[in-house]
């Protein structure tokens, strides 16, 4: 099976890489990649947001299966024209995709399938907005409607600071979203689905915040651990019945099939499960120790999954221990990173590749606010943890940030679950 993956950080780096570990894959090519993929698959040049021009590279490279990573190419149509070409594509519609590219479109989706999820006030101005801060109250939740790479909601107790980023995505042009305040952790679940059958992946943590002790402003993700050893027993059976089936089922009846990757941020409130989020893709930095767990062979699914046939596909088997990693991020990030610095030790085991290029004489550098993440496995989140932050220290980049705590409470058992109410 010739195999093109789309996308260019980590989150493609390990899928690469769990697809280079399969032997169905014959040909294995990442466009446009970074210098952590160029190891593994043919690099390709494209325009990841023009779905044509990623349509003629599959046709062209004669792809079997595309799978695309990131967002933007998924809410921009890339998906509908590779199936066009007569392609087989992991990845939703841009019908579908809206599940992510619009958070008020997946609030609807939600409240007529009947998911649990936040209150919600959509706003389009600037007394809109007042009026739902009134109404929500404090903590203030304010999310851009639209996609943000992660970065575009602010949780505050202070109501200038919550208005202040209300008001910028109003004056960019943008809408918003004020949601209550969901209490209690949040956990990341993947789903893999055809649009009829779904099969859930493990549930993961990511860390949001730059700093340790989740301070500092919201990012794309400054590492991830999985498994959660503090979540409650049956909780992916809860979130499959009540979440992530009902919403698939929701889309086919609207004839908006959803086939991909069905990504559901939850809270796990006072109140029971939550959806916080959809996202339409793989999540980064969750990817990094989803996949390693994953003892199934990762081209088969995704192709099953791409042709409609995953009711036929064995059932998923995963190994035991924990997976961890860390974000290595440019000095600067999420505001503004200072890219170009050269790396080293990123070809070391367990070193992703996420904002990276490669110069003509090999010296790999910096290209993106977060530059690696490395990952470890272990026979426990302890070791796992252990085990991945002894590789951060092999690699090199001047002024780098990463955060120290990734898992730790949760090494420690200091995560726990509110009283219910």
């Amino acid at each position: 099976m010739r195999v093109l993956v789309i996308g260019s950080g980590a989150r493609e780096h390990a899928l690469c890489v769990a697809l280079n570990d399969d032997p169905a894959v014959s040909a294995l090519a990442c466009a446009p990649g970074n210098a952590g993929t160029r190891a593994i698959a043919e690099p390709a040049a494209v325009d990841v947001a023009d779905p044509a021009a990623v349509a003629a590279l599959a046709t062209g490279w004669g792809a079997d299966l595309v799978v695309i990573g990131p967002e933007v190419p998924l809410v921009a149509g890339a998906a509908d024209a590779v199936r066009d070409a007569g392609i087989a594509c992991f990845g939703p519609s841009a019908e579908a995709a809206q599940l992510e590219g619009s958070k008020s479109f997946a609030k609807h989706v939600m409240t007529a399938a009947g998911v649990p999820t936040a209150r919600s006030w959509p706003v389009g101005g600037p007394a809109e907005l007042e009026t739902a801060l009134d109404e929500a109250g404090a903590p203030f939740v304010v999310k851009d409607d639209g996609l943000a790479a992660g970065k575009g909601v602010v949780v505050t107790t202070d109501r200038d600071a919550a208005v202040a980023h209300g008001r910028r995505v109003l004056d960019a042009g943008g809408a918003v979203l004020v949601e209550e305040y969901l209490d209690g952790p949040e956990v990341s679940l993947f789903a893999v689905t055809d649009g009829t059958t779904v099969l859930p992946l493990v549930p993961v943590q990511d860390h949001k915040r730059r700093d340790d002790g989740d301070g500092g402003p919201n990012t794309g993700g400054m590492g991830a651990y999985a498994p959660l050893p503090w979540a409650p027993p049956g909780l992916v059976d809860e979130v499959l019945a009540t979440v992530l089936q009902p919403t698939v089922d929701e889309m086919a009846r609207r004839g908006e099939p959803f086939s991909g990757l069905l990504y559901a941020g939850l809270a796990l409130t006072s109140r029971g499960v939550r959806v916080v989020e959809f996202n339409a893709r793989f999540g980064d930095p969750e990817t990094q120790v989803v996949l390693p767990l994953l003892e199934t062979p990762l081209a088969g699914l995704l192709q099953a999954a791409a042709t409609g046939t995953l009711a036929e596909h064995p059932p998923l088997r995963w190994r035991s221990g924990a997976a961890v990693t860390v974000v290595v991020a440019a000095p600067g990030y999420p505001e503004k990173p200072r890219t170009g610095d050269p790396v080293t030790g990123a070809d070391a085991e367990g070193v992703l590749h996420a904002g990276t290029t490669v110069d003509a004489d090999g010296t790999v550098r910096s290209s993106g606010g977060r530059v690696l993440a490395v990952t470890a496995v272990g026979e426990d989140l302890a070791a796992a943890r252990r085990r991945a932050y002894e590789r951060v220290a092999g690699v090199w980049l001047a002024d780098a940030h990463w955060r120290t705590d990734i898992a730790l409470a949760a090494v420690e058992g200091r995560i726990g679950l509110p009283t219910p109410q």
